[in-house]
């Protein structure tokens, strides 16, 4: 059950990305006639941020509740940057140092079928030996024994769903408005180049995650003087 789970061994992840390149025409030509076969053309190719083998991670954001170095309780927000390969080795090295147990978890909503895979893959594609605590590839999903708020939601009702923003918003949980929206993180990455506030849209995601998860098990809400942020 959910209320048995140590939250300390919860690693909780949102990530954002974005079309490998910022053009259609930019695009390999084997890809790009692959994508027109499959998808009909540039037009939908804004799309390709969700599919990991024509997109690419430009922010993992993660956190963490540490109850062991005080007597209060904390929850650690760090961002991985830069190029993405060094974005996924940082994460590796996060996970194979802190979470590889056991009774180490993932936490995401939809990680299921979009982060955790999407992760997978990107490591395989560059070449990244995956860390324990994603290594899912012959597993059934029953087997899977990650934390997805999405279906923790649906309570077995698996023709509903629910952004996270809205499952915040029901749960009444007040979590601070970003300007920012999905569906320009493409445009502030390529064109404005401002991965400070796509970095703060991910760490959102992220707080209302662990506040989410804290709803389900009936426990006080984090408040913001118990939130840390790590340096990059």
């Amino acid at each position: 059950m959910l209320k048995n789970i140590n939250l300390s061994k919860i690693l909780f992840l949102d990530i954002e990305t974005v079309p490998e390149t910022y053009n259609f025409k930019e695009l390999s030509s084997g890809k790009k006639e692959i994508w027109k076969e499959k998808y009909g053309g540039g037009k939908e190719y804004p799309k390709s941020s969700m599919l990991a083998e024509f997109g690419r991670i430009i922010c993992i954001s993660v956190g963490f509740f540490d109850l062991k170095t005080s007597k209060k309780r904390s929850f650690r927000v760090k961002s991985f940057v830069g190029e993405e390969i060094e974005i996924l080795e940082n994460f590796k090295t996060l996970c194979d140092s802190h979470f590889h147990l056991k009774s180490s978890l993932l936490c995401a909503h939809n990680g299921r079928e979009f982060d955790f895979p999407f992760i997978a893959r990107r490591m395989i594609i560059n070449k990244i030996k995956l860390p324990k605590i994603l290594d899912m590839q012959e597993k059934k999903p029953w087997e899977i024994p990650h934390l997805d708020t999405l279906y923790l939601w649906k309570f077995g009702d698996y023709k509903s769903s629910i952004s996270l923003r809205l499952l915040s918003e029901v749960l009444g949980l007040n979590s601070k408005k970003i300007k920012l929206k999905g569906k320009n993180i493409a445009d502030t990455f390529y064109l404005e180049k401002q991965i400070n506030k796509i970095v703060e849209y991910c760490e959102n995601d992220v707080l209302i995650l662990s506040r989410v998860i804290l709803r389900f098990r009936n426990e006080p809400i984090l408040k913001d003087k118990e939130v840390v942020f790590l340096k990059n």
